[in-house]
């Protein structure tokens, strides 16, 4: 072997390491979720009276869902007197005015609901929450995104955990509204059921910091401002915020029993949208604060635990530059008779394809799905992940190199169950570049299949195929959908519903 072979493959099993590190993550937080499992959140102590409360639902260019929002946050079992609920509306859109007159309808009702109409997206959705807080006039504040339908009981159960004076932040568990609607709404479904069922339990009853996610959370008014406020210099200010008040000394309390439904993109253009944003802006948080953090007094488990969670997404540049030497590397000791190290790799992808079970197989048998249920959408599940490295890579980078970037919302067609509405084409997932990358690295991977039977690689196989059906699957759904969308999108504008009409029940 030469030099360059030597250094080549020292790269190779060195990101390999890497990875493996990251993969077995997620064992840990398995091993934490079952080991405060029974460790039942319960309120320190009563409230003397219920607290008034605001409501604020910020929006923008949501026309499909915003009626569906209002009237599921208008059943929420309060005391009127007490309940503030604010439309937030940055939009551009016919959403205006059908914001305004369900506001307006809901309003005659007796419920006391403002709209708030700003004619600048400065700060996106930090802007406008911090804006609203300067109209609130409860000294609690619950947030929820367009695309969500609360229970009528989220403030009866959320509420009373406040009568800790420690206590900052309450975030309640997400459901799905439109999970069967097709394979990659199963797939983000189970994939957030890991976030929320393993990892925010497991982190909360640790003794860890855990983020409120934008929505379905309820705050302490005075937590925000302690902590300084919602900020605009990451795209994920809700995880900015979480930490920043959790540094103050703030608890916050997770409730995986408490569910809120929402609806998950159903576009593959707008959910890696949506988790482009997610990546870039965990690691903007992490350069912000993880070196304030790791400098601190807090106990090791707590940096730990905070630097995997904010650094998690720098797995997906890993992944990428791995995508680019694995079949060179299976070539290279293939061409060097060194075919038995290729067994080396087994244990390094081992560490990280089997946590990827272990971890949605635990997340799903809590949720009390039974017997081949739990294991059908793995093999689906490892390759979307592989398969959306590329989009999630180039956040990571854009985030390193600080390439600022606006808050691209996530597109909402008000979907449920299995149906979904016509929409307009600007309600879809943005078209780029990305799906040719991707594409092109399918067509890798396919000359790596090919090479690796033909050369009776057979340990390499498996492995390759779940890269291939990753980059593929997501390059060709990217192209199909920005092409097309739902079938044949119609440019159609819903009628304002007129004020008889009675409210959809809640999902």
């Amino acid at each position: 072997m030469t030099t360059v072979e030597i250094i080549f493959l020292a790269v190779y099993f060195s990101l390999l390491s890497v990875l493996g590190v990251y993969g077995s993550h997620r064992y840990r937080m398995a091993f934490l979720y079952y080991r405060h499992k029974f460790k039942l959140p319960t309120p320190n102590g009563t409230l003397p009276a219920l607290p008034r409360v605001t409501i604020q639902l910020p929006i923008f260019n949501e026309m499909y869902v915003v009626e569906r929002l209002v009237e599921s946050v208008c059943r929420i079992d309060y005391p009127r007197e007490l309940l503030e609920i604010q439309v937030l509306d940055d939009s551009t859109d016919e959403t205006c005015g059908i914001a305004r007159a369900c506001v307006e309808r809901h309003r005659q009702k007796g419920h006391d609901i403002v709209y708030i109409h700003r004619v600048n997206r400065q700060g996106f959705k930090a802007g406008a929450l911090e804006n609203g807080l300067k109209l609130a006039t409860g000294e609690y504040v619950a947030v929820f995104d367009a695309d969500f339908v609360p229970s009528p009981d989220f403030l009866m159960r959320t509420v009373p955990f406040f009568a800790d004076a420690k206590v900052g932040m309450v975030q309640v568990r997400w459901g799905h509204l439109n999970r069967e609607f097709s394979i990659l709404t199963q797939a983000q479904s189970i994939f957030l059921d890991g976030h929320f069922i393993i990892e925010h339990t497991a982190r909360n009853r640790a003794g860890c910091f855990f983020n409120f996610n934008g929505t379905a959370g309820i705050w302490r008014r005075s937590t925000i401002s302690d902590a300084g406020g919602w900020q605009h210099d990451t795209l994920t200010e809700d995880l900015d915020l979480s930490y920043r008040a959790q540094l103050k000394g703030w608890q916050f309390i997770f409730l995986p029993e408490v569910i809120s439904p929402a609806e998950v993109p159903v576009d593959m253009n707008a959910f890696k949208s949506q988790q482009h944003r997610w990546a870039k802006g965990s690691i903007q948080t992490a350069k912000k604060l993880l070196p304030t953090i790791l400098k601190s007094d807090l106990p090791l488990l707590v940096k730990r635990e905070a630097f995997f969670h904010l650094t998690n997404n720098m797995a997906y540049l890993l992944m990428v530059l791995l995508s680019v030497l694995m079949p060179i590397s299976m070539v290279v000791r293939f061409q060097h008779g060194l075919y038995g190290t290729l067994f080396l790799d087994l244990p390094f992808f081992i560490t990280a394809t089997a946590s990827v079970c272990v971890f949605y197989v635990a997340a799903q048998r809590e949720r009390g799905v039974k017997g081949w249920e739990r294991f059908k959408y793995l093999p689906f599940l490892m390759s979307l992940g592989i398969g959306l490295a590329i989009n999630n890579a180039k956040a990571v980078g854009e985030a390193l190199l600080n390439q600022q970037s606006g808050f691209a919302r996530t597109p909402k067609t008000g979907a449920e169950g299995k149906s979904v509405k016509a929409v307009k084409k600007s309600y879809r997932g943005s078209k780029t570049l990305m799906p040719v990358v991707e594409l092109l690295f399918a067509a890798y991977f396919t000359g790596a299949l090919w090479f690796a039977i033909d050369s009776r690689i057979y340990t390499s196989v498996p492995f390759i195929i779940l890269f291939l059906a990753g980059f593929l699957y997501v390059g060709v759904s990217s192209l199909l959908q920005g092409f097309a969308g739902k079938a044949k999108v119609a440019d159609a504008v819903p009628a304002v519903t007129s004020s008889e009409e009675q409210p959809r029940q809640a999902a």
